[in-house]
């Protein structure tokens, strides 16, 4: 072995170190600035909300603080509501039995005391997904995600997959909580274990938000959509879940001589499985459902591994009628389900500016340990 390869492979040992070091650091960073928003969140929620402090007050400290700590950041008169949102917001989670009454408010308002983040009461995947969630994204959450369930959903999304806070935007824009488990599918029927149809269901969504593809024309020829998305595949992927692997784009199957093209195809690490994607412009037809059949047909003879389950297939069309397709897919013996997708030119003019912009994991835990 050359001492080239050697050095080699030392950097990348010391390289990777690094990396798990400077995101230990960025996670307990995160942790002591959560407790800290929490805990000022408190002091000035248990001071404002009983009038013991002036109707003025945050705009004052905020004023005050900034020059008693110049250059020091995040305590703007918005970041020191935010926090007492942040107090409010958490307290029945974090402290279920803390009782509000006025003389142990009084008590605790004099002095701010900062406590470790009361956690105790969650479960160990809440304990370890909400400190892994900066600040901002808890603010965004809060906002727009009124549902305990729903909050505790991004949050470990954002947790898991590293999300920048604009692409946490663009995912509550598009409703995942609401759109997964809910497409039209016949999973129960051809998956025989019930456990993997189940996680089936969960794995898609009844809608897809591509906003980061647009056109002039509001039903785009298939190929050109297609052709689009493939140019922004990380999107794409991160639009489908992070367990989800691109294969490839116009998958030949050669049948008996003749050639047939797959839109799609992705590999599922979750369900083990070759998902076949077929794109339709326009409204569901029932026999698109025909074709898509055949190819999954073809897919699990010539494609799929012995050790994987069968492909399932998704088809992705601009409208559709939910009782047309329950009924169009309880006959069919694959399983398949059948989605609608939205474009760029779907979205109000407004909102466009917060498509999501995924950088990959390395950037974004770059962008964190930066940010602190």
């Amino acid at each position: 072995m050359s001492d080239l390869t050697v050095y080699r492979d030392a950097v990348i040992e010391i390289k990777n170190a690094v990396i798990q070091s400077r995101y230990r650091t960025s996670i307990s960073a995160n942790v002591e600035q959560l407790t800290l928003y929490y805990n000022v969140g408190c002091f000035v929620s248990e001071n404002t909300r009983t009038g013991k402090w002036g109707t003025d007050a945050i705009e004052s400290i905020s004023k005050q603080l900034q020059g008693e700590l110049p250059g020091v950041r995040g305590f703007s008169a918005t970041s020191i509501r935010n926090m007492r949102i942040f107090f409010e917001q958490w307290r029945a989670e974090f402290e279920p039995n803390h009782q509000l009454a006025t003389d142990e408010l009084e008590k605790r308002g004099e002095h701010l005391q900062l406590h470790q983040l009361p956690t105790e009461a969650l479960s160990p995947e809440y304990i370890e997904a909400f400190p892994r969630v900066g600040f901002t994204h808890h603010i965004e959450i809060i906002s727009k995600c009124k549902n305990i369930h729903e909050r505790w959903y991004y949050i470990k999304r954002c947790a898991a997959e590293f999300w920048s806070v604009t692409s946490l935007k663009s995912h509550i824009r598009a409703d995942e909580f609401n759109k997964y488990g809910a497409l039209s599918n016949n999973f129960s029927l051809t998956i025989p274990d019930s456990k993997t149809a189940s996680k089936a269901v969960r794995s898609f969504k009844d809608e897809y938000f591509f906003d980061y593809v647009d056109f002039d024309d509001d039903e785009p020829d298939e190929r050109v959509l297609e052709a689009e998305l493939i140019s922004e595949i990380k999107k794409f992927i991160m639009t489908f879940g992070s367990g989800f692997c691109f294969v490839g784009d116009q998958y030949r199957l050669s049948v008996d001589g003749e050639d047939f093209f797959v839109d799609l195809v992705f590999f599922s690490r979750d369900l083990h499985s070759l998902v076949a994607v077929e794109l339709k412009r326009g409204k569901f037809k029932p026999e698109y459902l025909g074709q898509l059949n055949f190819y999954l047909s073809a897919l699990d003879k010539f494609a799929k591994r012995p050790d994987e389950n069968k492909t399932i297939g998704l088809l992705l069309c601009k409208k559709m009628s939910k009782p047309v397709v329950e009924l169009a897919v309880q006959d069919f013996g694959k399983p398949m389900g059948v989605a609608t997708y939205k474009t760029g030119n779907d979205i109000p003019e407004q909102y466009k500016s917060l498509s999501p912009v995924i950088d990959g994991v390395q950037q974004i835990l770059s962008e964190r340990i930066a940010g602190g």
